[in-house]
């Protein structure tokens, strides 16, 4: 995305927040019929944020320059926005000169990262990299997400195999959940990270074979991987798991986030992990950067979700 699609993604994103608020939302008499657009009229929320009409119009529009943070801070005051959002706007409103550099090279896993990976006992580990790519995982991840090993690397992606990949809907109870997660980090990734190709590729992929994904996209809807909480999973050979999982970024990448996941002590769902980590063979250990990949009694590779 080069720097005209970064201000027609701030135009969108300006756009989508607008018409989510309603008027009474905002202490604005609501004329209700007589209203044409859903939402706010530009003219509502430019004098809610202090500002022009045509001042953001042209911020709509895409073709706003040298926005300032304080007028940034107030337009996102007027749209009810959050940390995460408003952090969201000012990248795409305030993008960074584009330089000349030659392609980011592959993330690596750290060795000693390796070694706590594998020595997690019965916690499914995975670490995540650019664009929500998995770049390392361990036994009892492969055990319980399938080999992301038996995969090439560029399919060894969490967005991607949510949309594509028919056992991420079986194995996620809550599949739409799962989908406006993903969606929602890689919008907040797009946002920093606006002339990474290969996520212009992935977008542009996804976009083609999926209308699920082309819906959620166009939504706008921004998130943070600096998450917790609870995954209900329906796995194919234990039945459902209910994991705790944490999201931990990195001290020396801020670009690599280590996901966790624990069942609570004595459930059926931690007796589950430990039948899952006791059947999964030694050679599904993937840690490694191109670890072996088990086979099924089929004879097929298993699909990680």
């Amino acid at each position: 995305m080069d720097q005209p699609d970064q201000r027609a993604e701030l135009g969108e994103f300006l756009r989508t927040r607008r018409a989510r608020l309603r008027p009474e939302d905002v202490g604005l008499p609501d004329h209700g019929r007589h209203r044409r657009v859903p939402g706010l009229r530009r003219e509502e929320l430019a004098h809610l944020a202090g500002v022009s009409v045509a001042y953001y119009t042209r911020l709509e529009q895409g073709s706003g320059h040298n926005v300032s943070a304080e007028i940034l801070d107030a337009i996102a005051r007027a749209l009810r926005l959050g940390d995460t959002e408003t952090e969201h706007l000012n990248h795409l409103a305030q993008p960074r000169p584009r330089k000349r550099r030659a392609a980011p090279r592959p993330q690596q896993v750290r060795p000693a990262l390796r070694t706590l990976l594998d020595a997690m006992g019965d916690v499914p580990a995975y670490l995540v990299g650019r664009r929500q790519d998995v770049i390392g995982w361990n036994r009892p991840a492969a055990a319980v997400f399938g080999d992301f090993g038996a995969l090439p690397p560029k399919e060894r992606n969490l967005v991607r195999l949510t949309f594509l990949d028919p056992a991420t809907v079986e194995l996620f109870t809550d599949w739409e959940c799962r989908a406006c997660e993903v969606v929602s980090n890689l919008r907040m990734y797009a946002g920093t990270h606006p002339d990474d190709e290969q996520l212009s590729a992935l977008v542009g992929e996804l976009s083609v074979k999926n209308e699920e994904f082309r819906r959620l996209w166009a939504a706008h809807t921004v998130g943070d991987n600096k998450t917790h909480g609870v995954k209900r999973l329906r796995h194919p050979l234990v039945g459902e798991l209910d994991l705790s999982f944490e999201t931990l970024a990195l001290p020396d990448d801020s670009a690599q986030f280590l996901v966790t996941y624990h069942a609570a002590p004595g459930s059926p769902s931690a007796d589950a992990l430990r039948l899952l980590s006791a059947w999964s063979a030694p050679a599904a250990a993937a840690s490694a950067a191109e670890p072996a990949a088990p086979v099924t009694a089929e004879g097929r590779p298993p699909r990680p979700a």
